[in-house]
Parts: structure tokens; sequence; C-alpha cells
């Protein structure tokens, strides 16, 4: 569950969220769409505590985030293992493979043995399209299978919650539609070994790619958001409020 509540964040003099109020059910998909420096890149930090707001509390994947509080060091990690990002430069560790990327976490944070690390890593590499890349490095794929790289390696930390910054934004239309595709069956749980649906937050410019993927779109403007579309088709299983 998302609940946005009173959700203000200022920088310095300059306000950019101006009372945020907002929720979605676990195992929706929530598009963040507007014009550049409307807010959206901003509150989609604030879901990890990459950006603190000033006032308001945002509700995810368990955690309550209250504005002026800093949430300490073992909390900022569960937090961060249970609601992944992945960035527009992604972040690879270039001279690791593919295997070695999506493992690192869970062996170095998590303490998982090697084993058990790539054998869930195998599973999840297959499931994202790439199981005959496991040992080739970034620098050998292309964009689009780097982003398949990053979103494995976030739900091998656990993610529950994945937030996702323009992740179309480097790619031609047939692999945006790659994407897209990408993103729906992990919102129905296909990239999970254990069938759980992710919540997706997806940081966007492209509406036309925000309804493909359905679920709700949330508009910002100057800082607030001003509309809260459903996708008809699921608009039972996708409530949104703005």
């Amino acid at each position: 569950m998302i609940r946005i509540r009173g959700l203000r964040k200022q920088y310095g003099e300059r306000p950019v969220l101006l009372g945020i109020d907002a929720e979605a059910p676990e195992g929706a998909i929530v598009s963040l769409v507007g014009a550049s420096g409307s807010g959206k890149s901003t509150l989609l930090r604030c879901f990890n505590a990459l950006e603190r707001f000033e006032t308001g509390t945002l509700e995810v994947a368990g955690f309550t985030l209250e504005g002026g509080r800093v949430p300490p060091p073992s909390e900022l990690m569960r937090l961060r293992a249970a609601v992944g990002m992945v960035f527009q430069e992604l972040h690879l560790f270039p001279h690791l493979t593919v295997l070695d990327n999506v493992t690192l976490a869970p062996r170095v944070v998590h303490k998982r043995s090697r084993a058990e690390s790539e054998r869930h890593a195998r599973e999840l590499i297959e499931l994202v399209g790439l199981g005959e890349r496991a040992a080739a490095r970034p620098r050998e794929l292309s964009g689009g299978q780097k982003q398949r790289v990053a979103i494995a390696r976030a739900v091998a930390q656990g993610a529950r919650v994945l937030l996702l910054d323009e992740p179309t934004s480097a790619l031609d239309a047939s692999l945006r539609d790659d994407m897209r595709v990408l993103l729906q069956r992990a919102g129905r749980g296909e990239l999970t070994p254990d069938g759980r649906p992710l919540t997706l937050v997806v940081v966007t410019h492209d509406r036309a790619f925000a309804q493909g993927l359905g679920g709700v779109i949330w508009t910002l403007e100057h800082g607030r958001i001003t509309a809260s579309e459903r996708d008809p088709a699921r608009a039972d299983e996708q409530p949104g409020r703005g």
C-alpha cells in the first residue's frame, strides 16, 4: 500500500512539492507524469528517503516516513532493500558480470551464501530475458539489456516496490515496447520466483507509455498532483486518489 498525506518538500526557499495527497494499493503500477520541473523525480526519490521532505507522511512497503525525521541507518537499509530504485544512469558496476551485479547486494548486504545468491540471480536473469548473457559485462550490453539487469538487481535485493526514473529515456520505440511488457510482467508477479506482484512507481515524460502500462497515472504540475487517472481495464484493481 502507498499512502501519501500532506507531503511538502523545498530546496532552501524554493518549494518543490506543495502538499501531495495520494494513495494506491499493493501491486499497483503508478506512473508519475508531468513537465520538467513539476516535481515528479523529487517525489520518486522521497519514496526511499533519497530526498527528505519537510512535512507530511509517506507510507510504503510497511514503512512510514515522516517529514523532518531522518530514519536511522538500520531502518534506511531495510527501506532501500524493500523499495528498490532503478536510476536513469543505472549505476551498474562496469567491471562485474551481469551475474555478479545481481548477486552483489544479496551476498554483501544480506550475507547470503554465494550458491544461494547465484541460484536466485540466475532465475531472475532468465526471467528478464538475459539467460544467455549472465557472463557479459555492462559494456557488452545494449541500453535495454542494461535496464533489465538493473531491474533484476533491484528484485534480487528483495524489493517489494520498484521505483524507476525515466526507464525509456534512452530507448527507441521497439525497446520501449519491450520495457512496457517487462514492467507489466513485474506488476503481475512474473519476475519474482515466489510469484509476488511488485508495486511499481514509474517517472516518465511519455504519457503514451504511461497509458500503455495501465494502472494509475498521477499528473504533477507545479508541485501538486492535479489529476489521478485509472486505466479503465484495471479500474477495480488499481484505485488511486490525487
